[in-house]
């Protein structure tokens, strides 16, 4: 039996994910017509319909759905063969490619280049910065390698390793600061007063489970995209923050009338890397866990 192409593989997938022929023979840098040709070749080959054609429409069939997810586990383990191939089995050198979230990476970045640099220095290392849903989307799709992420979080066939316990601050102008209540009492505080991160942003929803935020009037409607403009709303003196110990540890509060304080006792996101089940490059993975460590505010890895 003649094996499918790769690159037919992978125009079915960029196809599935730009649902618009134009757009994914843009993605795959090929015309519309090479990329129409290989679709119709895969249907030839496995006898079974991938799309239901309707003038400038489409569909994709049952089959062609499992056919795109069967080919998102090939193309991704085809990918490791070759980086494995380039390595010469080294599981220390290599193409690693390592998404984080905007809520660490402006605090880890540095720190992880210089320990990959130091200690494992054949590793190409390539870092993106995106949310969750976009950096699993990409690592299930195999575009990416490993993943640190703020957890719990549910990442279906996927396994992760905690790394250390990053606890949460109530931030707050040291004005605003001296009409708290002692000990802090989450529920005295003002409606509309507390600003959080958009939804995407899972930090949200950690900071108000581990905090104990449960009165929802309290949370401000007015949504911030990063950490720093959280910083610059709680420093006008409009209402309160939440803001990681690791932010806190670099600065993040610098120039600013801010103070911080326990926002509640054990309130914390825990944070971790996360990777294909299956994959091949489990040993890098831990040695970098290893190397990471250190940097979190509580280790918790050995």
């Amino acid at each position: 039996m003649k094996l499918p192409n790769l690159k037919h593989l992978h125009y079915l997938v960029v196809l599935h994910q730009e649902l618009h022929f134009v757009k994914a023979a843009q993605r795959c840098n090929v015309s519309q017509s090479t990329l129409s040709s290989a679709i119709q070749n895969l249907e030839e080959q496995f006898g079974s319909q991938l799309l239901e054609r309707e003038h400038k429409t489409f569909v994709f069939t049952s089959f062609g759905l499992e056919l795109v997810e069967r080919s998102k586990v090939l193309l991704t383990q085809a990918h490791e063969l070759v980086n494995f191939a380039h390595s010469a089995g080294d599981w220390q050198a290599g193409q690693l490619k390592l998404g984080v979230i905007p809520t660490i990476a402006p605090f880890l970045f540095e720190g992880i280049i210089k320990q990959v640099t130091v200690n494992l220095p054949e590793i190409n290392l390539q870092l993106q910065e995106d949310t969750t849903a976009n950096l699993l989307t990409q690592l299930n799709e195999g575009s990416l390698d490993l993943l640190v992420l703020a957890l719990p979080m549910e990442t279906p066939d996927c396994k992760q390793l905690a790394l250390g316990h990053d606890p949460f601050h109530l931030v707050a102008h040291k004005d605003l600061a001296e009409s708290l209540m002692s000990p802090l009492d989450m529920s005295s505080l003002p409606k509309q007063s507390v600003f959080l991160l958009h939804q995407e942003h899972c930090m949200t929803g950690h900071a108000v489970s581990a905090c104990g935020l449960k009165q929802t009037e309290q949370v401000s409607s007015l949504a911030a995209s990063s950490l720093y403009t959280l910083i610059q709303l709680a420093n006008s003196k409009r209402g309160f923050t939440f803001m990681p110990e690791m932010a806190i540890n670099h600065d993040i509060l610098h120039s600013t009338a801010l103070i911080s304080m326990p926002a509640d006792a054990g309130g914390f996101r825990e944070i971790g890397l996360v990777w294909r089940s299956g994959t091949t490059r489990v040993r890098l993975f831990r040695h970098l866990a290893k190397l990471l460590t250190p940097l979190m505010p509580i280790p918790t890895f050995k």
